[in-house]
């Protein structure tokens, strides 16, 4: 429905106003941080993506998804019975299979999710593309997230933007698609709105801001703008769409602020696993580490933490 979007202006000034303000919000203390964080960790696609991966890191990443708190520091908090673990694993189609046996073997249902179709610069055919998604699928990801081409978005091809969408959601058959819009790379915030509303009229489950390669990744504008859509696009057709800020956030304030903003902007329903994630590879480190200094008062030291 292309009339959805042919009229859209975003208030870029108001927008980046908004933003800043939410840098600004107080910083919560005690308990109240510390129930923040754990259900920040819920929420966690705990990711690898690097060329140098092997069947051992990702084996060592899985099990930090199921074990992703200190179990002394979570019976401390009482919260050691609660089965916290975190939202997915994220890895790349060659590595599925060595993170589908690792969490097998751990015996947990933690699904693992998979970059596919040309990640991260999309610059691959369409035919590569929907293969590639098949692939990981077969291999056993039950998540895959797909790059959109930003030249369709560029060039304003929505009906082509919306095609291959569909054909990639199509691809994913039972899997759950998180459509990555590469946010950074799309030129405006209006062309977010836009990508945004497109991805999820072609089925997307979830919209995420980024890959984490490029030179901008998650920001606050951003989100706003990609939570308005939802947000539209709910009162629309009454679908829940999930958000996925990716990239770039590293501290356990930036994991608050955002979980915040989500419960500003769309309500505490959407504070699940299932309407939002946090893209990271360190950030479960730094939230490790202020629940360890909430719980004893000191900051834990390098061997005391199992590496995230």
């Amino acid at each position: 429905e292309l009339g959805w979007i042919s009229k859209v202006y975003v208030n870029r000034p108001a927008v980046v106003r908004h933003a800043e303000q939410i840098k600004k919000w107080r910083t919560l203390k005690g308990n109240w941080q510390a129930a923040w964080l754990l259900k920040a960790v819920t929420c966690i696609d705990l990711t690898t993506l690097s060329g140098d991966d092997t069947p051992s890191n990702v084996q060592r990443l899985c099990f930090k998804a199921k074990h992703p708190i200190r179990e002394d520091l979570l019976k401390a908090l009482d919260m050691h019975d609660k089965g916290i673990t975190v939202g997915a694993v994220c890895v790349y189609p060659a590595r599925v299979t060595d993170a589908v046996n690792a969490l097998k073997a751990a015996g947990c249902n933690i699904p693992v999710a998979s970059v596919a179709a040309g990640f991260p610069s999309g610059q691959t055919p369409l035919e590569t593309k929907l293969a590639e998604i098949k692939l990981a699928v077969e291999y056993g990801a039950r998540e895959i997230d797909i790059v959109i081409s930003r030249s369709l978005v560029l060039t304003g091809q929505w009906e082509g933007l919306y095609e291959e969408i569909c054909q990639c959601r199509k691809a994913c058959g039972e899997a759950h698609m998180k459509t990555i819009l590469a946010t950074g790379e799309l030129g405006s915030l209006a062309n977010v709105y836009k990508a945004s509303m497109i991805a999820m009229m072609a089925g997307s489950d979830f919209i995420k801001t980024s890959t984490g390669k490029e030179v901008e990744n998650a920001t606050f504008p951003v989100g706003i703008v990609m939570m308005r859509a939802i947000k539209e696009y709910y009162w629309q057709t009454g679908n829940k769409v999930g958000f996925k800020p990716a990239g770039g956030i590293r501290t356990a304030k930036e994991a608050i602020t955002w979980l915040m903003l989500v419960k500003e902007e769309l309500g505490v329903e959407w504070l699940t696993p299932e309407l939002f994630r946090l893209g990271a590879s360190s950030l479960l480190g730094d939230i490790e580490q202020q629940i360890f200094y909430h719980v004893t008062g000191s900051y834990a030291l390098q061997h005391e933490l199992a590496m995230a």
